[in-house]
């Protein structure tokens, strides 16, 4: 059997761990042992990451739709409750942008959630029976 030289193949890894790692700081973008660590944790990060990222918008997206429900006398959950209670089909990020870019059709939905809740939920805190 041949003998395998791998100097080649080698050397052909570790330029593509270099090149991929080479905007880090010091000696993680140079030398190729910390650059390939350095490289499963950078891609362990952006995997973790990207879908953290989904979690994130969506926080930011209840907390606008919860300031904008608030400036119209009602709160996030009543709102959400109302709308569901009404058929009303409209997710979190697009509610968002609505609350934002279109203020007054955002109080004609808060409209159609209060006439869908419950008569004991409109009531102010302390007067329902």
């Amino acid at each position: 059997m041949a003998r395998v030289k791998r100097a080649v193949n080698a050397q052909k890894k570790r330029r593509t761990i270099l090149k991929a790692s080479k905007g880090y700081r010091g000696q993680r973008s140079r030398l190729y042992r910390k650059a390939k660590e350095q490289q499963l944790h950078s891609l362990t990060y952006a995997y973790r990451d990207r879908r953290a990222r989904k979690g994130e918008f969506r926080k930011l997206w209840i907390s606008r739709i919860n300031a904008a429900a608030r400036a119209n006398d009602i709160t996030y959950n009543r709102l959400i409750q109302g709308l569901k209670a009404a058929g009303v089909e409209v997710d979190r990020k697009n509610l968002a942008e609505i609350a934002i870019s279109d203020p007054a059709a955002f109080t004609s939905l808060v409209e159609v959630a209060r006439a869908a809740l419950p008569d004991d939920v409109n009531a102010p805190s302390g007067e329902a029976a």
